[in-house]
């Protein structure tokens, strides 16, 4: 079997293992492409079938279970190759769609795919468990993901001819999160990983919560759809609007009251554990991420509306113990797996001037699995390769967040909705609003479809949506500085620090930093005042001293509100203006707040839930403002 020792790290690396090498895939792809345009008569592109045999097994696990697994072995394969693994909970019946994108490069080069439903879902046995909890450490007697990804790869070693002894993995959301589990106990030849927008802690950041607030129709749209049968299902909304359908359902109690009847496991979790407990802590990855024994390519995309928190999340605790220089990260201009189909050329009506996604998967993709698992060509990634929005290019970083030529420089909240870098100077100085639990801001236009099926267009591109149709809302405040004078870039982390108070005892935050596109937009006049989400997070203030035990405010006390808006590299270009939105409802994304504080908001009562006036406080002694990390050479 082959090895290797990993090279020490180099911040920009450039490491070149043979000078002879098959045809590149990149090349290889486009070579392809030029026979799909060719006229009539040219010999047709060769579909799956002719490529590859396709093997069904049901893989047993150390328990018994087994595990439904489908496998491609290329017909014209050039020596033993290694395998490309995705285990996922959606179903692989369908897997030969990836080859004519994701994985279509992979294929070019040349590996042995391997597509397994993960326990309990499909065609596999045993029992789902959502995001079931890595065993602890020591135990050897549990099962978790990990074990059933270690007991397949011992399988697949054995039981597939021509196989090179390593395997590679990789998949994005819950199939990245397959991915990362499946290094915390690594097979010996599992030898490069990619786990892509996986979710990483369940209750900070990722799916079902951020910052403690839950993320209402994400949840409870995808707990039914995941848990709702051994397949996947969709609730039967009875109206096209979700807005007005969970307005009308009133409190988060009606659920299971309603509709669930308490047949979904998720829900009733999401229930019974509002609070960080030792719940969520079980679920989460992060502590179990000890060491890098396996080469990780992390990816993220700037506008995924599921899981941006998880993969940067996971590069940094991976960061923190990787003394071989084998953790890298990279993240575009995409949305939720945007990189793993199509072109990436735009989202929405934000373009980035070039193929961003094809170029992933041709240049960096294809090339990290090839280098690490066949000794092949060269890797030429730094440690954090990053798309910068508005200059559309890509930056290459010896750390992320950036930490050489940035400066961290608070924008200011000001009067007459200003904003800018100078500290206000003024004694006392604040705006106010009522937020009015039966009015909730909607996190995006109206009406709003649902998460998923037939009629779910707008969630996978909602983060880029204009912003404008907030304007004139009497509940969202709307600061922004004049036009700028010059480009001004951003490499970091973005930090919101509010200083507000409220009549009530439990309050929301949303914060918002916005790129506003010219009045007088020549270059394109549909985009001529666009308002862009560049940044965003909510944040539930009854976890502003405890994730595990939340406390009410004090009423009208000045609170010091601080968080993460996430990570950015973004330019405002010159004649753009840059805006922050505040408000304290996102409906239906968050659910809503009652705005007095009770125990555990799934069983708030309709009566719970009161208006309240809410105040942003602007002055010398409380400056509301955003940091921003600015980018100085």
């Amino acid at each position: 079997m082959l090895s290797r020792s990993p090279a020490p790290r180099v911040r920009t690396r450039t490491r070149t293992l043979s000078l002879v090498a098959a045809l590149p895939g990149a090349l290889l792809g486009a070579l392809l492409g030029a026979l799909l345009a060719a006229p009539l008569g040219a010999q047709p592109a060769a579909t799956v079938a002719d490529r590859f045999t396709v093997r069904e097994a049901m893989i047993p696990a150390r328990d018994g279970v087994r595990l439904h697994t489908r496998i491609f072995v290329p017909k014209a394969a050039a020596g033993p190759l290694p395998f490309i693994m995705l285990r996922t909970p959606y179903g692989i019946a369908n897997a030969e769609r990836h080859f004519t994108a994701y994985f279509k490069a992979l294929a070019d080069e040349g590996y042995i795919f391997v597509f397994q439903d993960i326990r309990g879902k499909f065609k596999s046995e045993g029992t789902f468990v959502m995001q079931r909890p890595a065993r602890p450490r020591g135990d050897t007697t549990s099962l978790d993901e990990g074990t059933d990804t270690h007991d397949t790869i011992e399988w697949l070693l054995r039981n597939v001819p021509g196989n090179n002894g390593r395997v590679g993995m990789l998949g994005v959301s819950y199939d990245g999160w397959t991915t990362i589990m499946a290094a915390t106990e690594p097979h010996p030849a599992l030898r490069a990983i990619s786990p892509q927008a996986s979710p990483a802690d369940m209750w900070i950041g990722d799916d079902f919560h951020h910052n403690g607030a839950f993320r209402l129709s994400y949840g409870f749209e995808y707990a039914v759809r995941v848990e709702g049968s051994r397949e996947l299902d969709l609730f039967n909304f009875d109206r096209f609007d979700t807005y007005q359908w969970y307005l009308r359902l009133g409190s988060l109690a009606n659920v299971n009251a309603r509709h669930l009847q308490g047949r979904i496991p998720t829900w009733n979790d999401f229930v019974a554990h509002p609070d960080w407990d030792a719940f969520w802590r079980a679920q989460t990855v992060l502590p179990h991420l000890r060491a890098v024994r396996v080469p990780t390519l992390n990816v993220a995309g700037w506008w995924d509306q599921e899981d941006f928190w998880g993969p940067l999340a996971i590069y940094q605790a991976l960061e923190k113990t990787d003394t071989k220089g084998i953790n890298y990260l990279v993240v575009g201009p995409w949305n939720h797996g945007g990189w793993s189909a199509g072109e990436g050329r735009s989202l929405g009506p934000i373009s980035f001037d070039s193929a961003t996604a094809t170029h992933f998967r041709e240049r960096i993709q294809a090339p990290w699995f090839a280098y690490w698992l066949k000794d092949k060509g060269t890797l030429d990634l730094p440690e954090a390769l990053t798309f910068e929005a508005g200059s559309n290019r890509w930056r290459r970083w010896d750390a992320w967040p950036a930490r050489a030529g940035v400066e961290a420089r608070p924008l200011y909240f000001g009067p007459g909705g200003t904003l800018g870098f100078a500290r206000p100077a003024a004694p006392r100085a604040a705006d106010r609003f009522v937020s009015d639990p039966a009015h909730p801001v909607p996190y995006r236009q109206l009406p709003i479809e649902p998460t998923y099926g037939p009629h779910a267009r707008r969630w996978p591109t909602w983060l880029v949506e204009d912003q404008r149709f907030l304007n004139g809302r009497p509940d969202v405040l709307i600061y922004e500085t004049e036009p700028l004078a010059e480009d001004v870039t951003i490499a970091g982390e973005v930090v919101a620090q509010l200083y507000a108070a409220t009549t009530g005892t439990d309050a929301d935050w949303i914060v918002k930093l916005i790129d506003a596109y010219p009045e007088q937009y020549a270059a394109n006049w549909g985009m001529a005042g666009y308002q862009l989400m560049v940044s965003n997070e909510v944040f539930r203030a009854r976890y502003r001293t405890s994730r595990e035990k939340p406390a009410p405010l004090v009423a009208n006390a000045v609170t010091p509100i601080r968080y993460s808006l996430h990570t950015q590299n973004y330019t405002f270009r010159k004649g753009h203006r840059i805006v922050v939105q505040v408000h304290s409802s996102w409906f239906p994304l968050i659910d809503r707040n009652p705005q007095v504080f009770v125990p555990n908001i799934f069983n708030a009562k309709d009566g719970d839930f009161r208006a309240q006036t809410h105040t942003v406080h602007r002055s010398a002694p409380w400056p509301s403002h955003v940091v921003l990390p600015i980018v100085t050479r």
